[in-house]
């Protein structure tokens, strides 16, 4: 039996206990296409590609691949019906080569010696294959994020995948490595793979994708060409509301100086220099936007900002206050609001209740405790913050571990921006969120700029940091290579930046100070 699509879900319904995750869906893709896979979080995606992939049985429904109905009871099954899945965080182990990470668990062996040889043959194989530069040798941990996503497609493609799930695999991409993504996965479409491209950035999704399937409550609501779609209409079938991504934002005069930082340096565990001479200042009523690509020294930055770490050098005024080496809770105690990127290892405890999340911290203060907790006003409290931040579901005894991305990140916000009083930092807001969540995310923030609030921003998202920060600094390799107003700055100018690349050398060589 022949069939023009590589892959159809019929009927598909899952339900966990009383809450349906899919109901009804159908979801079809055709050979040799991206075929993009939209919608808020909670919407259905993930539950349904666990399905295709073997993690969860559905409750009823048909699989078809290639026009041929199968069973998929595990992730084994799928790999060998040619299903691949290239997870949003990559499962490579650090301290393995790239060959050992690609062949980890089907090993080729010569008589009953692992034969590494072929492995190393193996990965330039499909390297060259795929249009790729990679050394068979070279460990994870030394690899860019970019090529670590190519050991990924690479695995999966090692092991027979005709049809790749990507996982939004551009969330930590540069500009460049996003086109560069773009055009291994038009090289694989052209040779008859077929990519199913999950995403929340619909210019990404308008840009590669040539269907879009919408989900919304776990129901398909919508299976388009792109032809016959836009952005906005997409939003709407995602969301239900229209919503209005990067529009304008108010102008606002700077204030005073509120945090101030001088010549900070830092080291790792392993005596690794992670910050080299950083400073910044950051005014009343401004976002003071830090860029660059994970693992340039920003999460340490900010942990050095918060008191988690101490520098080696430099020195740290917040408010007029000098806070260099001082503890989290006294920076806490300046006023200063922290919403960290991981939210549910950094910010939230997953066994603790929604309630007992926003008080984390708070236990001492004066309008919660007097000798004892008043669990009366913390409870009045704390349904006034869920009300005021829209957690769904609103309820003061829901675990931290059941919420949404999207809820989760409220409840952080909500008690942050209840400690802050003049100074947020914030890391990779929008990550993993929807877009009617990044909407609220990014609401809250610039009421907070209007108020005069200065704003620490970590982002690797450039729609995400043009729209909101006034000023951008780019980190590479732990040192701040460019700080400049956001006027008529380009994403071409912030990636190149982002790689380590100064916009003004025409050779396209790394700048000079970074250089190893």
């Amino acid at each position: 039996m022949t069939s023009e699509y590589a892959l159809q879900m019929l009927g598909v319904t899952k339900t966990f206990g009383s809450v349906v995750a899919n109901r009804d869906v159908s979801f079809r893709v055709r050979k040799g296409e991206v075929h993009a896979l939209v919608g808020e979080n909670g919407a259905g995606k993930s539950t349904l590609m666990k399905i295709l992939f073997g993690l969860y049985q559905p409750d009823a429904g048909e699989i078809y691949i290639h026009g041929q109905r199968v069973a998929i009871a595990n992730s084994a099954d799928a790999i060998k019906l040619g299903i691949g899945m290239v997870h949003q965080h990559f499962m490579l182990i650090p301290d393995f080569t790239v060959a050992e990470n690609m062949v980890l668990g089907v090993e080729p062996v010569a008589g009953k010696r692992l034969d590494m040889a072929k492995a190393k043959a193996d990965v330039r194989r499909l390297a060259k294959e795929c249009g790729f530069d990679i050394d068979p040798d070279a460990r994870i941990r030394d690899c860019s994020v970019g090529v670590q996503q190519r050991v990924e497609i690479m695995k999966a493609l090692y092991r027979g995948a005709d049809i790749l799930i990507l996982d939004e695999p551009t969330s930590v991409l540069t500009p460049d490595g996003v086109q560069e993504l773009f055009a291994i996965m038009r090289s694989l479409t052209a040779q008859g793979k077929t990519i199913i491209f999950i995403s929340h950035k619909l210019p990404e999704v308008m840009s590669i994708a040539q269907h879009v399937t919408v989900l919304r409550k776990g129901e398909t609501v919508a299976n388009l060409s792109i032809d016959e779609t836009n952005e906005e209409e997409l939003a709407l079938l995602m969301v239900g509301r229209k919503v209005e991504l990067y529009g304008s934002k108010d102008e606002v005069t700077l204030g005073k100086p509120i945090l101030e930082a001088r010549n900070l340096w830092a080291q790792d565990q392993f005596g690794n220099e992670t910050l080299k001479d950083v400073s910044l200042t950051v005014h009343e009523g401004e976002i003071y936007g830090i860029a660059g690509v994970a693992q340039n020294g920003q999460e340490e930055l900010v942990d050095v900002l918060m008191g988690l770490k101490t520098p080696m050098h430099g020195s740290i005024q917040i408010c007029g206050t000098d806070c260099t080496g001082k503890s989290p809770a006294f920076v806490r105690s300046l006023g200063v609001g922290y919403i960290p990127e991981d939210r549910y290892e950094r910010a939230i405890i997953r066994d603790a209740s929604v309630q007992e999340n926003l008080l984390l911290g708070l236990q001492r203060d004066k309008n919660f405790n007097e000798f004892f907790l008043r669990f009366d006003q913390i409870e009045k409290w704390a349904q006034k913050r869920i009300e005021d931040f829209s957690v769904q579901p609103p309820y003061l005894k829901t675990s931290g571990g059941s919420l949404s991305g999207g809820n989760a990140q409220r409840v952080v916000m909500a008690r942050e921006f209840y400690v802050s009083q003049k100074v947020i930092i914030v890391c990779q807001p929008s990550h993993g969120l929807d877009i009617g969540s990044i909407d609220f995310v990014h609401r809250q923030l610039l009421e907070r700029r209007r108020q005069g609030y200065a704003i620490v921003l970590v982002s690797s998202d450039l729609d995400e940091m043009l729209y909101l920060a006034d000023t951008i600094a780019v980190m590479y390799r732990g040192q701040i290579l460019e700080e400049f107003p956001n006027k008529n700055v380009s994403k071409k100018k912030l990636g190149l930046l982002m790689a380590g690349i100064r916009a003004t050398d025409q050779r396209g060589e790394p700048c000079a100070s970074t250089k190893a």
